[in-house]
């Protein structure tokens, strides 16, 4: 029996949470020998009844990981665990762990101290602890290898892919002003300070809307985008909405704009391209390795780099077609059933590995 580390199922859903869900969600349909366990807590009781979860424990979060689970797995005969969020139970080693970037590492002022402090404590002792791991992309693999010094062949490529919520095929909303999308959280990172620049350094007579969706969190670093967004009444805020309502505002975009500076993989751009929309991008981190000549790149660091890139692709109508197509090309190449087939191939050479007692690797 493998038992699933299902604590994402108490988080918010966003991208280390939809990794972990959609994974799982395939993962379930491929093997009958799986126990999905959690926290109390659910804040997506349809998926859990999915996945048939079985709550253990008394306590949420970090303590839940960290001292629930893992006594509780001794309880168990110390069974092989698998984790798909970014943390693991430090103490337990019969598991394998996912970790999607280095991004606190690289943009520390993304995030809270605490948040920071925590990963840069955890990630370390966690390595050296589980037997192998799964990351996102071979930018993350690289980046992980180099920065702790974590052997390269012990890490797993197991990509995103998009949600079925994000197809060419659905309601359109009705013909409006032309808008240019971007999809984050506020985080430094996210670079959105930048694009809100070169957006304004647009034409004044240039009649484009710049929607962005997402909002704040609390692990994130301060950024006070409404006051940046607020100079231009060109710019609309739109907070966090639903797959459906996100679809919607994928399909009638006139481009979707990605201005990241560091990405472990980046899903929204293949959510954009699955619905149909043409992407501009940042040249840098995973964007190439995932998005290949399918996307407009700019220089992510360079304002002017953006708001070319914007002119461009708002102006040249047999651009955006061309980018359509590639990009819709593009996404054949990633499907959350692949991905959790890789998983399970994963899984079955840990089992096929295991010690002669599973006490020695807990």
């Amino acid at each position: 029996m493998i038992i699933v580390n299902s604590r994402f199922i108490t988080q918010d859903l966003r991208g280390v949470q939809r990794f972990a869900e959609c994974i799982s969600l395939e993962l379930a349909k491929l093997r009958d020998d799986l126990r999905f366990v959690a926290p109390p807590g659910s804040v997506r009781p349809e998926v859990a009844k999915r996945l048939n979860i079985e709550i253990i424990g008394t306590h949420q979060g970090q303590r839940w990981e960290q001292w629930d689970l893992p006594n509780w797995l001794r309880t168990q005969g110390n069974p092989l665990l698998l984790s798909l969020c970014s943390t693991a139970p430090l103490l337990y080693a019969n598991q394998i762990a996912t970790h999607h970037d280095i991004n606190y590492v690289r943009f520390p002022e993304s995030y809270s101290w605490k948040f920071r402090t925590s990963y840069r404590c955890l990630i370390p002792l966690l390595l050296r602890r589980t037997r192998s791991l799964i990351t996102v992309s071979e930018f993350s693999k690289a980046e992980i290898s180099r920065f702790y010094r974590y052997p390269g062949d012990s890490i797993t490529v197991v990509p995103n892919a998009v949600a079925e919520a994000f197809t060419l095929d659905g309601p359109v909303a009705a013909a409006g002003k032309p808008y240019l999308l971007a999809v984050s959280s506020p985080s430094y990172h996210k670079n959105f300070a930048r694009m809100l620049a070169a957006f304004a350094a647009l034409p004044p007579d240039l009649d484009v809307e710049l929607r962005i969706v997402g909002d704040s969190h609390a692990v994130f670093g301060q950024s006070d985008l409404a006051t940046l967004a607020a100079r231009d009444r060109r710019v609309k805020l739109l907070g966090r909405i639903d797959d459906q309502a996100l679809a919607q505002q994928y399909r009638h975009a006139t481009a979707f704009v990605f201005p990241s500076l560091y990405e472990g993989f980046g899903i929204p751009p293949l959510e954009a391209q699955a619905c149909g929309c043409p992407v501009i991008s940042a040249n840098t981190a995973s964007m190439p390795e995932v998005l290949q000549d399918s996307a407009l790149y700019f220089d992510p660091y360079e304002a002017s780099s953006i708001t070319q890139a914007m002119l461009t692709i708002l102006r040249d109508p047999r651009l955006r077609e061309t980018l359509k197509a590639k990009g819709l090309a593009n996404t054949q190449r990633f499907s959350w059933k692949a991905s959790a087939g890789k998983v399970s191939e994963l899984l079955d050479t840990a089992l096929a590995a295991a010690p002669k007692t599973a006490a020695k690797a807990a």
